[in-house]
């Protein structure tokens, strides 16, 4: 990896001697299953006499022509291709052999095992559309991209541009010409091909274009495809964005791709959006994950604005693109789509993923120092998504929403087509909203950490208010104090017209926090509630504790707070309470197994689910573990057994139940679910299911290799043969667990799904001493793992292997050497960083729940 990063320093230098004009990239795909013919011509301007370079990732360049001349090939490395004494005009091309990767980077390369069909798509932020096609490959560098590709005659070819009529090109294959792209920047360019099926439909844009609209799965997908759905939320997305941010869609047309083996969720490339297949429900899932979905769509929808029309300078504004389309998306998803408690996901989702990052060793401030492609690859993280998401919300607060919306629409205006850097969007803001906010932005976006606020409240004898502060706090690695636009929320029981046993909220004050303690008047002389919500509706970013008599009536009564979103912030301080080893993990499990039933919310559901496992079955003390583990699988088999039928509760309870069975009790539930011998009203054993149901009883040693051969032989899908690695990488022997170590580490051979769901089963141990001969394994291939492999399946093994179920000192211990004997490449310290501190956390937990 190091030969192919690329540093700021460089992406400048290069930035101030050229301009790139245009692309000319000839794509031939019918070379076979490992290669494909790339010839690109650019032409470019440049400082007279000047050197520098272009990059292309490649397995054989075949010729190198500058300005007519032909160049001795050698001018390549196999990763960048050097031009030295450029003309003030040029042009360049370069015709190479490409490698298709099963990585997800670049172009990758798929053969469906339904029918042996083969589809390829791109993904290529951040730096691989060099793995394509030759390219100045940075953001600021923009250019038109014309795109033409010869493909078997009855694929589907699609790319930013509208699909142009095919030409024959013989023997069975055709080309397709595609137009000049807008000046984008390469990253969001795109290529998807293969025998897609595909739903079509238009749209009208607010300037009266007709918009063609497409939706493409796999042929061996489309029929679970909701084709109709994702055409609606596409439209009111498209409403909501063009009439708030006063600009027409900018593209000519808008087709959402599902493609196979998607490292990521979705992928903003300009008109043609890929999106993880797993979108594609061939089975139930949860409502958290249809939700998700729409938020998906919209935040994808929302880039075409922000990102691709205007897009950052370099990527130390990455975060402004994603957390832009974060907010965006979960604004629209609350108020154009059914989905109305949006912000209730968002702060059980998105704000527990930026507290948890935010509190980690390798925290950094909003705009991070991104020195090099490697910086930019490891900070696609919870400070950039969730946090800046998060502190956007924030702002929106600080200056108004329609000052806020006013700004934006400005910014498009200003700027289109363009490159811009943070000062571009505030400057606009601020003329919206008349606030200033350089010292803001110096707070919130140059410093890292968050602020932990807590209520200080005194009553006189009657219940009255007589003192009400908000104090602040921030830890001491990261001391700032920072202003807070939030609301305060008094809930009670006992209010005029409430018989429904709900805490409903009786007064709400909203006024800007500021310093390590800020009076609070205006709460003086009312009557002291049940419970005190500080940043109620969620619109700071701030962990929050209760004052100890709410947090009473909260452990006690949480399922009787009415407002979703209120519920999920009380659930939200108590985890970071224990998180923090402030309260001990089991009064948290007997919180959650208290409350749980009555949760209405699913991605509330879902977090505090993974965070009742997590309690228990990592920072419980060790001496209760195995009683806490078996408690909590009694108890959501009871509730799933409880739940409504068919509900979204009774499904999640029973696929966490699934993930803690242990015992043989625990485990004959699964074996009766699965043979149908046991049912639950409503529950369907469906495909997706039942593998994770067969999986349980393989973790818990009820199953094995012939029953996951029996399944797979019935679901030989790509889904299916996924679901079967993780299975076996779960058996829990030392030999399957080497032979699932091997198949990752020994070769380098499995495609990015297949290595993403083997590591979650290996890890996947009732009996983690299972995984302690793998810590001094783990150490020992590290450096060769960053060093030879793509940095998608180098972050996926670094992270997915580490042996993190043991949580006990030697393997702190050992993670310490390691960092202490290995003082180089930063960006692979940061992820073995993180995972020592989440080993340190659960050491603090356990001794806390030990007390």
């Amino acid at each position: 990896m190091p030969g192919e990063n690329l540093t700021r320093v460089e992406a400048k230098e290069r930035a101030a001697l050229i301009s790139v004009e245009s692309y000319d990239v000839r794509l031939d795909l019918t070379a076979g299953p490992e290669t494909f013919r790339s010839e690109t011509t650019v032409t470019f301007r440049a400082r007279a006499g000047a050197s520098t370079f272009i990059d292309a990732i490649t397995r054989t360049v075949h010729s190198v022509t500058l300005n007519g001349v032909e160049l001795d090939p050698a001018v390549s490395d196999g990763v960048r291709i050097r031009l030295d004494d450029l003309a003030a005009d040029n042009v360049l091309t370069i015709v190479a052999d490409a490698l298709y990767t099963n990585t997800g980077e670049g172009l990758h390369r798929f053969v469906d095992p339904v029918d042996d069909e083969v589809y390829l798509y791109s993904q290529f932020e951040v730096p691989d559309s060099r793995r394509m096609f030759a390219v100045f490959e940075q953001p600021d560098l923009k250019a038109t991209f014309a795109f033409t590709v010869t493909a078997p005659g009855h694929w589907e070819v699609i790319s930013n541009s509208p699909t142009p009529e095919p030409t024959d090109a013989g023997g069975g294959a055709k080309t397709w010409a595609f137009a000049p792209t807008h000046r984008i920047s390469s990253y969001i360019t795109a290529l998807v091909a293969g025998p897609y099926s595909v739903v079509r439909s238009e749209l009208t844009s607010r300037d009266g274009r007709v918009i063609p609209l497409g939706v493409f799965s796999r042929k061996s997908l489309s029929e679970y495809l909701d084709a109709d759905y994702i055409f609606e939320k596409t439209r009111q997305g498209f409403a909501y964005f063009e009439e708030k941010f006063d600009y027409a869609y900018p593209f000519a047309k808008y087709d959402q791709l599902f493609v196979p083996e998607f490292n990521a969720g979705a992928m903003e490339n300009a008109g043609a959006v890929t999106f993880t297949e797993t979108y594609v429900f061939r089975s139930k899932v949860t409502d958290a994950i249809r939700e998700r979905r729409v938020v998906t769509i919209l935040h994808e929808l929302a880039h075409m604005w922000f990102g691709d029309l205007v897009t950052m300078k370099w990527w130390n504004d990455l975060w402004l693109n994603e957390s832009f389309a974060e907010w965006a998306s979960t604004i629209a998803t609350a108020e154009a789509t059914e989905w109305r408690e949006a912000w209730t996901t968002f702060a059980a989702m998105e704000k527990s993923w930026a507290y948890k990052q935010d509190q980690l060793p390798s925290t950094h401030p909003i705009v991070a120092t991104i020195n090099d492609l490697e910086d930019v690859q490891v900070n696609f993280d919870g400070i950039t998504y969730a946090k800046g998401g998060s502190v956007l919300k924030q702002l929106v607060a600080w200056v108004g929403i329609d000052a806020f919306f006013a700004g934006v629409a400005a910014y498009f205006a200003k700027n289109e087509w363009g490159n811009t850097e943070l000062v571009d969007l505030l400057s606009e803001l601020e003329a919206a909203s008349g606030r200033d906010l350089t010292e803001w932005s110096k707070l919130w976006l140059e410093t890292a950490g968050v602020n932990t606020l807590r209520p200080e409240i005194e009553t006189d004898a009657a219940g009255t208010i007589t003192s009400f502060a908000v104090l602040q706090t921030a830890v001491a690695e990261y001391p700032t104090i920072r202003p807070h636009r939030l609301a305060i929320g008094l809930y009670s029981f006992d209010t005029p017209g409430n018989s429904s046993g709900k805490l409903v909220r009786i007064h709400r004050v909203e006024l800007d926090v500021d310093g390590e303690r800020t009076e609070v008047a205006e709460l003086v002389g009312l009557t002291s509630p049940d419970l005190v919500l500080l940043n109620d509706d969620d619109l700071a970013y701030a962990k929050i504790r209760l004052d100890e008599s709410s947090l009473a009536v909260a452990i006690e009564h949480l399922a009787a707070i009415e407002s979703p979103l209120a519920r999920s912030l009380v659930w939200g301080s108590v985890w970071d309470a224990t998180r923090d080893a402030e309260t001990s993990a089991n009064d948290f499990v007997r919180l959650v197994l208290s409350n749980i039933a009555s949760e209405s919310e699913s991605t509330t559901l879902r977090t505090v689910l993974g965070q009742l496992v997590l309690a228990a079955t990592t920072y419980t003390a060790e001496g209760h573990r195995a009683q806490t583990i078996a408690e909590v699988a009694d108890a959501l088999w009871a509730l799933a057994q409880s739940a409504q039928a068919g509900s979204d509760a009774q499904f999640q309870f029973v696929k966490f139940f699934a993930g803690v069975a242990e015992s043989s009790s625990h485990l004959d539930s699964v074996v009766e679910l699965l043979d149908g011998t046991a049912t639950l009203d409503g529950l369907d054993i469906d495909t997706d299911l039942g593998w994770e149901l067969l999986t349980a009883l393989v973790a818990g040693g009820g199953a094995g290799e012939i029953e996951i051969a029996t399944r797979l032989a019935e679901d030989n899908t790509a889904t299916g043969q996924q679901a079967a690695a993780q299975a076996r990488a779960a058996i829990p022997t030392v030999e399957a667990k080497q032979a699932a170590w091997s198949s990752l580490v020994d070769v380098d051979t499995a495609p990015n799904t297949i290595v993403r769901v083997t590591a979650l089963g290996f890890l996947r141990a009732a009996d983690a001493t299972l995984l302690e001969p793998f810590v001094d394994r783990y150490f020992a291939m590290l450096n060769d793992v960053w060093r030879t492999r793509s940095y998608s399946i180098a972050e996926k093994l670094i992270v997915g292997l580490y042996p993190s179920p043991l949580a006990n000192p030697r393997l702190a211990e050992a993670t310490r050497a390691w960092l202490e004997a290995n003082p180089d490449t930063p960006a692979l310290r940061r992820l073995v960083t993180e995972n020592l501190a989440g080993v340190d956390r659960a050491l603090a937990a356990q001794a806390r729940d030990a007390r």
